[in-house]
């Protein structure tokens, strides 16, 4: 387990365990398995509709979330009768705290909510409880770095498949990977730079990881999502500087592949932005129209500036701007103020600040490294865009990550 990180002890025995765990010895439970099956699902079920089910969305949708519903239940199987052991009973942190506020100040806002679909809303956020369900009964059945690990190996596969997809599909009108309607090229830029740090993470297990980091990393350029780039950009750059497992020759040759990557896409990078400040016109200054959005979010949602106008009822309530038509605000913290208010703001905030806090004072080294890049690109990237029924730093991914964080502290004390 030293991969995770320097400052993980080999052996489980530094705590005191309890029933059939003793002396590094564990239960065979199947999580980490189900936990790499998980997130493989998380990351690449954004592309189902696409391939499956562009006739009738709604079915892709109501599979996708079905199919997040039996992770649940096989999670649930999993964890069935399995024993807590000390690193467990130490998963309990303020960003879990916050993340519970979250989903109940979420459905509780299905009762006053404006979205046009109530049941369609109530799905969305089953979806997303789900999803933060699973992993955390996943982790009741196996210690926290065990269900990460696997649950950033299957992610990483699952960014693969995004990536073959995106290669294989015909390219948008505009010329960037996915599809505009379907497999949305910044959807693919959010998915992609997420497991292109967690890759990185995973490449001291070997060469592998690091050759599928670089792949997945020229997809991300190849999407041509500017804040999903940009986001990654400054993770990257945090992410190099801060770890250890990165000799300074080894950052030199990264920069120089990544100078080579522009200089190979260059073409395609010169004709996307001339066919950009072509369509966008006098919107340039503007992000692309999206200060025209967040005037009209701002507008529309201090009707109801405490509790919002309900979960999942942006795309009910904001109109068309000509042929765009906006699911989100293009902002992580307008989009959660027109739909959970202040409040909902507040919480979002909370959620950042708690798990920057719990990262920043982790003694764990790599996974620390790893917490704070990955808290950095979402930051980064929610400036400028966002998701419709979710953060912009998964809780599917962030959950675990602080119970792993938590449990390290505790191991960290009992030695």
């Amino acid at each position: 387990m030293s991969w995770l990180g320097a400052d993980w002890p080999e052996h489980r025995t530094a705590l005191p365990l309890q029933g059939a765990v003793q002396d590094g010895a564990m239960p065979k439970s199947g999580a980490p398995q189900l936990a790499a099956v998980a997130g493989f699902f998380f990351v690449s079920r954004v592309s189902l509709t696409f391939l499956l089910f562009q006739a009738s969305p709604v079915t892709g949708t109501l599979v996708t979330i079905v199919a997040g519903l039996a992770l649940v239940y096989f999670a649930l199987l999993c964890s069935a009768g399995a024993t807590m052991n000390g690193s467990q009973l130490r998963m309990h942190s303020s960003t879990l705290t916050w993340i519970a506020a979250f989903l109940a100040t979420s459905f509780l806002s299905l009762a006053w909510g404006d979205a046009q679909s109530v049941a369609a809303a109530a799905a969305y956020w089953v979806a997303l409880a789900a999803d933060v369900g699973a992993v955390m009964l996943l982790l009741r059945a196996e210690i926290p770095p065990e269900i990460v690990s696997s649950l950033m190996m299957g992610a990483v596969w699952g960014g693969v498949a995004l990536s073959l997809i995106g290669w294989c599909a015909p390219a948008t009108e505009d010329l960037r990977l996915g599809n505009t309607e379907f497999l949305h090229p910044n959807t693919l830029g959010l998915e992609l730079g997420l497991c292109v740090l967690m890759a990185q993470h995973l490449s001291r297990r070997g060469a592998m990881w690091r050759w599928i980091a670089i792949g997945l990393a020229l997809t991300l350029l190849r999407t041509l999502s500017k804040t999903a780039i940009i986001a990654f950009l400054c993770a990257e750059a945090w992410y190099l500087l801060q770890s250890r497992q990165w000799t300074r020759a080894a950052r030199v040759r990264i920069a120089a592949a990544a100078f080579v990557a522009i200089a190979c896409f260059w073409g395609v990078l010169t004709a996307y932005f001339d066919l950009y400040s072509t369509t966008s016109g006098g919107q340039l200054e503007t992000l692309t129209g999206r200060t025209l959005l967040w005037a009209i979010v701002i507008s529309v949602g201090v009707e109801r500036p405490w509790l919002g106008h309900g979960f999942y009822s942006f795309k009910s309530l904001v109109p068309s701007l000509g042929q765009f038509v906006p699911v989100h605000a293009h902002n992580e913290l307008l989009h959660q103020f027109f739909e959970l208010g202040i409040a909902g703001v507040v919480i979002v905030i909370g959620i950042y600040a708690a798990f920057l806090r719990q990262a920043w004072g982790s003694v764990h080294g790599e996974l620390r490294t790893l917490a704070i890049a990955l808290w950095i690109f979402a930051v980064v990237r929610g400036l400028a865009d966002a998701v419709p029924a979710e953060l912009c730093f998964p809780l599917w991914l962030m959950a675990p990550l602080a119970a792993c964080l938590q449990a390290t502290h505790g191991k960290a004390r009992a030695r």
